[in-house]
């Protein structure tokens, strides 16, 4: 059992991130998904094929952190596994986010497959835990797509437990994940990394 309590302020924090996030065009109509730790043992998380910016506390369920439905029959979203691994590796992980932006789908498109996105140099990598200079840099991994979500999140699972460092990851052509240690944390790290995405497809334009 979860406390109801818990996920009444869960779900709201979702719900206001969804309408943050759409407003932004991070998140445009049904794309991406969004979840909040409950406990150590569930999470509250988006109901499948629903519009971001108009989401209601309705619209959030809770699962297990092997991605079952605890007391409903809504179906939570498809990637629902690429979370409860997250929550799984890190467990001060209070929220995570996946987005759907342009940038973040056309720069990781970009990037040649089996390298990582890679900046260096930015006052804003300071968004992230434990940098506290633009000094050194920021690389995250860039999975291949595929609709072979277990797979993927055991991928997933194999590189964080080696990289624990790392604050988020992209799926080519698909999004960004990121994750904080709450929801708060969370939409800064999207802000944050939205940011340097714009920052290096300028400069490669500018530079071309």
């Amino acid at each position: 059992m979860f406390d109801v309590t818990r996920y009444a302020t869960a779900a709201q924090a979702i719900v206001d991130a969804g309408r943050f996030l759409y407003d932004r065009g991070w998140s445009p109509a049904t794309s991406s998904n969004y979840s909040a730790r409950l406990d150590p043992d569930h999470i509250a998380i988006t109901v499948s094929g629903r519009h971001k910016g108009r989401l209601s506390t309705n619209d959030v369920m809770v699962v297990d952190l092997n991605g079952n439905p605890v007391q409903s029959d809504a179906k939570s979203s498809a990637e629902t596994l690429l979370h409860t691994v997250l929550y799984q590796i890190y467990p001060d992980v209070g929220a995570v986010l996946h987005t759907h932006s342009v940038k973040a789908t056309v720069l990781s498109r970009l990037i040649e497959a089996g390298a990582p996105f890679e900046v260096e140099g930015y006052e804003l990598q300071k968004a992230f835990p434990g940098v506290d200079s633009h000094d050194g840099r920021l690389r995250i991994p860039v999975f291949e797509n595929t609709q072979d979500i277990p797979a993927l999140a055991e991928r997933t699972r194999e590189w964080f437990q080696h990289h624990p460092e790392q604050p988020g990851y992209l799926i080519r052509g698909h999004g960004l994940y990121t994750w904080g240690e709450t929801m708060e944390d969370c939409l800064r790290h999207v802000e944050a990394f939205e940011f340097l995405f714009e920052c290096e497809l300028e400069t490669m334009r500018v530079c071309r």
